[in-house]
């Protein structure tokens, strides 16, 4: 019988924070340039309002069905799926639109997971995987498997986990 392995959606296969990043750039008069945006966090760069305002967007229609894919993340996915059995388990109740969204979005760019193996939940403790995937630090604290924390600007200080940087990463640890 194979491990397996719960893997999050957001800022770790899909690249949500770049689809922030496209979105503010877009948006009336943006402030910072995209390299500021690549170094510092929303949480540093912006004001509550722009804050809130940028934040708000998850919720308009579309926003999770064209997210582009991390960088690597369909190649190390296919090489994992053959040692391991791979769960999806991502947040999709808080944003109206999002469970939709994203069913479609892995069905299109990640085929070969069945839809079977699709979790889409809330809170991430009733996970039972030898590992969990995640850019969420809290998301890591209450799993009682191993957590491996993706790098992200928002969590660069979260020191209390292994910490992958990219797919490439989750290859040397998990391949």
């Amino acid at each position: 019988m194979k491990q397996r392995i719960a893997i999050d959606m957001d800022d770790v296969m899909a690249d949500t924070h770049a689809k922030f990043v496209r979105l503010y750039l877009e948006g009336e008069m943006p402030r910072y340039t995209l390299d500021e945006l690549k170094e510092k966090s929303f949480h540093e760069l912006f004001d509550e309002d722009e804050y809130r305002a940028i934040s708000q967007r998850v919720y308009e229609p579309g926003f999770f069905r064209d997210i582009p894919v991390m960088e690597g993340a369909q190649d190390v996915m296919a090489d994992l799926m053959e040692r391991y059995e791979i769960f999806i388990a991502t947040a999709a109740q808080e944003f109206p639109n999002s469970l939709r969204e994203k069913w479609d979005w892995l069905h299109e760019y990640f085929p070969a997971i069945s839809w079977r193996n699709y979790v889409f939940m809330g809170d991430k403790s009733i996970l039972n995987t030898a590992y969990l995937i995640d850019d969420m630090p809290r998301n890591l604290r209450t799993f009682q498997g191993e957590g491996l924390l993706f790098d992200a600007l928002h969590n660069r200080e979260d020191t209390g986990f292994r910490r992958v940087k990219s797919w490439q990463d989750i290859a040397k640890v998990l391949l």
